[in-house]
């Protein structure tokens, strides 16, 4: 066979004549008629392309707000209805435009922008189809959630119909860019860039005219509101780069130590003799429906928690935002930290406390002598609980990947009932008094417009529209069961006769478009809040904000504990209090940690959090086929993995004692390990490691490899007499080993 030589020479030939070709194509369309033809135009587009730009930007500008309102009309009526909040938003997409100038390839760049606020206009459509938050930078910070619950974003159909969209978008970008051709003008690369840096430096100063004309707002209670008030670009924007709470004016070491009063806020203390448990129950999209004017319900859907509010201390809970923003309102619970002073729809789990210790509740509890544990129905990794549960100070957390969840709602949340045995677990895991934070999630959305509980226990009355009514009736039927759970609970707590405080509330209301109107409070960031207890505490009704609550708690037992809490205690309804407590969240958080007396003496991690409750372990196996093992032990879940020398394989889950391990050959000293993973394949816990010897299970650490048998040479026993063919007979007969 010939061999082919290609020369240097060749290749350089080759390229030459390649841009020769280029060259020749790009004259030829240079010069043709068409192209002569609109050179007039082209001239004219070039000499008012700056008006053209803007109305280009209107145009998008309508485009994405009709795609995120999912119809023309609300986003004609949004233009007509707020012109400035509509031309701020289009002076934000033009001056994208003018980064052309610097360019020669301005047909493709004009093309590129287009591409990007139409492709953020389409996701926040898409996103808003199928939840009630719209598309924020903080999605782009959870990707790595989001990839766990792709599911409940697309089909499979839609997944690969995406996918071939974005090909197709990358061929025609690509493409553009082959043909799009030059400007061949003269270019002023250095007025055109300080006219674009001067552009956008002055966006600060439009932005803060703006929101002090309240054309536009700096906080956003309900982000899908504040997308619909003040639109999809400025939003997205602001929640981009408007994050943190920036240095309050006059922040310095003498202003903290006024507030802190010489560093006593620091101090931890009580005179309460015996300190009760202390569990806290942040209860989803849950709030009394009596309060709700437009329907009524064949039956109390929460008569255990009216029971309460009836006997023991309750109010409104005032939250920090509607139909959505659980970690948010979990945040001022656990930090007494208010979320007022962050930036517009910022989670501080993902953009701070994942990655810096805190105080909290929990910090401030073990302080004082207590366990504290976090549980949650739902993903470990979702908002980065796992990081942030451990920066606040909590001795563990259990999340859905350590429960055997058996029963979920139709639109497949875990169910409430679940989190009864795991609160107890928590408590039975110290020999000390405990706190603990459990996150519910049954009552979660969306709700479906469809009837799909198809006998309910309880009926929705009073609705005209079907497929409201439907909404409803789902909402309230599950409302029921967390109810219900509660009820277990507290008889569980009462079974036990421990001292225990037990606080419940709502994190937000459900998402189906209620209005203040609609509600007896006439206030949509109103849910409602109890404290259950054994020890005969006085009732006391009130108004609290959720950054109050624990306060509150604290308040009741005598508990002072914790810099923020403290605060709390001593400085509510005086003067300043709201704008005190800004500087002092800044300094604790990102400011020089005067509180502390220096970043040196911050908060720091223990080391000594641990991922669930109980440890999975292994007592015996038998192989169920060539390259199968069943694997026996106790406390598995579906989220339990076997690793055989380190690498992941696959694993059938049958119940809490029996897993199978598929598709590999175990051999003689083969390390087995069961881990509990979460999303991302991240190992959250491991049991020991065990050794396979003989077709048994033996702990790694006790493994002795089995003697080698030459040919010819008799089987000795472990006191080193001679073995018999009889003795491997009955060895081989015996019932399965267990873990030794």
């Amino acid at each position: 066979m010939k061999r082919i030589q290609i020369r240097k020479e060749d290749i350089k030939e080759y390229l030459r004549q390649r841009k020769e070709r280029r060259q020749q194509i790009l004259e030829k369309r240079k010069n043709s008629k068409f192209a002569k033809k609109m050179q007039p135009i082209y001239k004219w587009m070039n000499l008012f392309s700056l008006p053209l730009h803007f109305v280009w930007s209107c145009l998008i500008n309508l485009v994405i707000e009709s795609i995120s309102r999912h119809s023309l009309g609300p986003a004609w009526e949004y233009m007509v209805s707020s012109p400035w909040t509509f031309l701020y938003n289009t002076y934000m997409i033009f001056i994208t435009f003018l980064l052309v100038y610097l360019v020669r390839r301005r047909v493709f760049f004009r093309i590129i922008v287009t591409v990007f606020w139409l492709v953020i206009g389409c996701v926040n459509g898409y996103m808003l189809s199928v939840r009630v938050t719209p598309f924020n930078a903080q999605d782009l910070k959870m990707v790595g959630d989001v990839t766990t619950m792709i599911d409940k974003y697309f089909t499979g159909a839609q997944g690969i119909g995406l996918i071939i969209l974005i090909i197709a978008v990358i061929a025609w970008l690509i493409s553009m860019w082959r043909r799009g051709g030059q400007f061949a003008g003269k270019m002023h690369r250095i007025p055109a860039l300080i006219a674009v840096v001067i552009t956008f430096g002055t966006m600060s100063f439009v932005t803060d005219f703006a929101i002090e004309k309240r054309v536009l707002s700096s906080y956003f209670g309900n982000i899908a509101f504040a997308y619909q008030d003040y639109g999809l670009p400025y939003c997205f924007t602001a929640s981009l780069f408007n994050t943190g709470i920036a240095e309050p004016n006059n922040y310095n070491g003498y202003t903290i130590n006024q507030i802190t009063q010489g560093g006593k806020l620091t101090e931890s203390s009580t005179t309460r003799e015996e300190l009760p448990n202390i569990i806290t129950i942040q209860l989803e999209s849950f709030f009394d429906v009596d309060e709700a004017e437009f329907f009524e319900t064949s039956q109390d859907p929460i008569p255990t928690f009216h029971y309460l509010m009836e006997n023991y201390s309750t109010g409104y809970c005032k939250v920090p935002s509607v139909g959505a923003g659980t970690a948010n309102t979990e945040f001022e619970v656990l930090t007494g930290m208010s979320m007022r002073y962050f930036g517009p729809g910022e989670y501080p789990y993902k953009t701070l406390v994942k990655y810096q210790p805190m105080e909290s509740a929990a910090s401030a509890l073990t302080a004082l002598g207590y366990g504290a544990h976090a549980l949650h129905n739902n993903g470990g990794n979702f908002y980065s609980r796992a990081d942030v549960f451990n920066m606040m100070g909590f001795d563990s957390y259990t999340s859905k990947e350590f429960m055997n969840i058996l029963q979920y709602t139709e639109n497949g949340w875990a169910k409430d009932n679940i989190l009864t045995q795991h609160i107890l677990n928590a408590m039975d895991s110290t020999e000390q008094q405990d706190f603990v934070f459990c996150i519910s999630v049954e009552g979660h959305g969306d709700y479906p417009e469809k009837q799909v509980i198809e006998n309910p226990e309880i009926k929705v009355t009073g609705i005209e529209d079907e497929g409201k009514k439907n909404s409803w009736e789902y909402y309230v039927n599950h409302l029921y069961e967390t109810d219900k759970f509660i009820a277990d609970l507290i008889a569980q707590l009462e079974q036990r006769g421990e001292p225990t405080v037990l606080v419940l509330y709502g994190d937000h209301l459900p998402t189906m478009g209620l209005e203040a109107s609609d509600l007896t409070s006439r206030y949509l960031f109103n849910t409602n809040y109890v404290v259950w207890d054994n020890i005969g505490l006085q009732k006391k009704d009130k108004t609290l904000a959720t950054y109050q609550l624990m306060t509150e708690v604290f308040s009741k037992l005598d508990i002072h504990s914790g810099t923020i809490f403290n605060y709390h205690q001593t400085r509510r309804q005086t003067q300043n209090y709201l704008a005190d407590l800004e500087i002092l969240q800044y300094d604790m958080l990102y400011g020089n940690c005067f509180v502390y007396g220096g970043k040196k003496n911050a908060p720091t991690v223990d080391g000594n959090f641990q991922m669930g409750i109980l440890d999975v372990s292994l007592s015996g196996t038998d192989q169920s086929g060539e390259e199968s093992y069943n694997f026996y032990g106790e406390n598995m879940t579906a989220n339990s993995k076997i690793y055989v020398n380190g690498n992941k394989h696959k694993t059938r889950f049958y119940n809490d004692a029996h897993i199978e391990l598929r598709g590999v050959k175990l051999e003689e000293g083969d390390i087995i390990v069961v881990s509990q993973v979460g999303s991302s394949s991240r190992v959250f816990r491991s049991s020991v490691e065990y050794a396979y010897s003989q077709g048994q299970l033996v702990l790694a650490s006790e493994y002795v490899p089995p003697t080698e048998n030459p040919e010819g040479q008799e089987l000795l026993n472990g006191d080193g007499t001679e073995g018999t063919a009889s003795d491997e007979a009955a060895t081989e007969d015996a019932p399965e080993t267990q873990v030794q």
